[in-house]
């Protein structure tokens, strides 16, 4: 991806689409890295076109996703991992989303679960869904936490600092940005994460930004 750090600023979660379908060209792009995930993860992540039962079949108003008809559905083996995984690898199919012009909602509630199209085999299991499409809007920033409130440790590396910086502009439930990290030692870093159904997700995504904003090869505690 070009201009990592351009991206990851001017994404922001949208959830009222365009009328408008993603081009064949950018749909291919999306299936050749979800392809090259669910293969280096294990996992069944899935893309989901021209279907809008998931959302417009949802009841309440709060926080809905509308006029969109196309989704993520992240699934895979039903263990203790699962959540974290499909927290990092859809953050980064969510960025590559971004570069191709698609603005993006990570969906943990406001759904119809039951209405989603994916392939789920008997081992597993769906976790959320990510909407997917042309945003009305590009979205807004929001308030964000500093680099201060996610870590105690006083004497880090550069690099460590840069990947929080990276990781506090990622999102996260209800954008609270729950996480902590601690600088161990070299390249060791333990990432802490916050209460609530949806930390593990949320863990996985950051850890992402946090190895972009590095750029190096972390080692996780």
């Amino acid at each position: 991806m070009n201009n990592i750090e351009k991206l990851i600023k001017e994404r922001h979660s949208v959830r009222s689409y365009l009328d408008k379908e993603i081009e064949l060209d950018k749909v291919n792009e999306l299936n050749k890295l979800i392809e090259e995930a669910n293969k280096e993860a294990n996992l069944n992540i899935q893309l989901i076109l021209n279907d809008r039962e998931v959302f417009d079949k949802y009841v309440l108003h709060y926080g809905k996703i509308k006029n969109c008809a196309n989704y993520i559905a992240l699934v895979g083996p039903n263990d203790s991992k699962l959540p974290e995984k499909v927290g990092y690898y859809g953050e980064k199919i969510v960025l590559k989303a971004q570069e191709l012009g698609l603005n993006t909602c990570w969906v943990a509630g406001t759904y119809k679960k039951s209405a989603v199209k994916a392939t789920i085999n008997k081992s597993e299991k769906l976790v959320c869904i990510i909407a997917i499409g042309y945003g009305e809007t590009n979205g807004i920033t929001r308030r964000s936490k500093t680099i201060q409130d996610v870590t105690d440790s006083k004497e880090s590396p550069d690099w460590f600092k840069k990947g929080i910086e990276y990781a506090l502009l990622a999102p996260t439930a209800m954008n609270q940005q729950k996480f902590k990290f601690k600088y161990i030692g070299d390249y060791e870093v333990k990432a802490i994460p916050g209460v609530g159904p949806m930390n593990k997700i949320d863990l996985g995504i950051v850890k992402y930004h946090f190895e972009l904003g590095a750029n190096k090869k972390i080692i996780w505690k």
